[in-house]
């Protein structure tokens, strides 16, 4: 970001809806504010090809439903391509990284929960099912599949998509071929209040379940980030149940929800990995 935009603040709210929600009368009352121009953040995935649905996967769109596939890949579908890391990168600051991150997640707002690898696969009827799949199958991803897409859609840092490796990620391959970046582990506070202090816009955070072990990752939106009641955000792919600040029941798939206290990402946080470096 040059300096005069970071004197003068310039706030963009980026709205972005997706034509696949889940639950089309549900209004967030959620929101974020970028400090980047939606031009300058993510211009290449809304007008160039990087944005395509059709070049999400690792091979051609018209293989997607090829049926010699089904035995390999399952209900997951084609596994996602590794994309390259977008132009000029290597002069964006790390805050710009982070709140592109956020962006692209954004992007997918609306989508259903799936275990799928990439967002915009969508099965037909014949194909193999998911056996612990309750709800229709169509487009969307899950929990770690969702923060591996974005981070390898928005960067070019492709972390894996099983939710326990990807908790124990020291480095990942990207951005783009050949390179791998660090991961650094982040232990979380004890209190409540110290989360906001402690974590930065795009930091993975993994959540345990009732056994103990890590089943859940979100994205931290942080300080761009505005609820009502002045609750942090993070951005996931879950089931249906977490009530927004209105005690609405935020609907199943990608979306914006409340990290309050008592609930279940707060009581159940186990750390944080951070992929992209402390910077301004």
């Amino acid at each position: 970001m040059q300096a005069s935009h970071l004197h003068r603040l310039v706030v963009c709210v980026i709205t972005l809806c997706s034509s696949t929600l889940s639950a089309a009368d549900y209004t967030s009352p959620y929101k974020v504010e970028f400090t980047f121009k939606q031009e300058d953040l993510i211009g290449d995935l809304l007008q160039g090809p990087r944005g395509s649905w059709k070049d999400q996967a690792s091979v051609p769109y018209h293989d997607w439903y090829d049926a010699s596939y089904q035995k390999r890949w399952r209900h997951w579908g084609p596994a996602a391509k590794h994309f390259d890391p977008p132009a000029g990168i290597a002069s964006k600051s790390p805050e710009w990284s982070r709140q592109r991150v956020i962006a692209t997640g954004l992007r997918f707002v609306g989508y259903t929960y799936q275990h799928h690898h990439i967002p915009d696969w969508e099965p037909p009827a014949d194909w193999p099912k998911d056996e612990k799949q309750t709800t229709p199958v169509t487009k969307g991803l899950d929990c770690s599949n969702f923060t591996a897409f974005v981070y390898n859609l928005a960067l070019g840092i492709k972390p894996t998509g099983d939710v326990q490796d990807q908790s124990m990620l020291t480095a990942a391959p990207g951005p783009g071929a050949g390179r791998t970046t660090t991961v650094k582990r982040i232990e979380l506070p004890s209190k409540y209040e110290d989360f906001e202090t402690t974590l930065l816009t795009g930091d993975l955070l993994f959540v345990k379940n009732n056994s103990g072990e890590v089943s859940h990752v979100v994205l931290w939106v942080g300080k761009i980030g505005r609820s009502p009641d002045g609750v942090p955000l993070i951005l996931d792919s879950t089931g249906s149940g977490t009530k927004d600040s209105n005690g609405v029941s935020i609907p199943n798939g990608i979306h914006l929800r409340p990290f309050k206290r008592g609930y279940w990402y707060a009581s159940k946080a186990s750390h944080a990995l951070r992929i992209i470096p402390e910077g301004p």
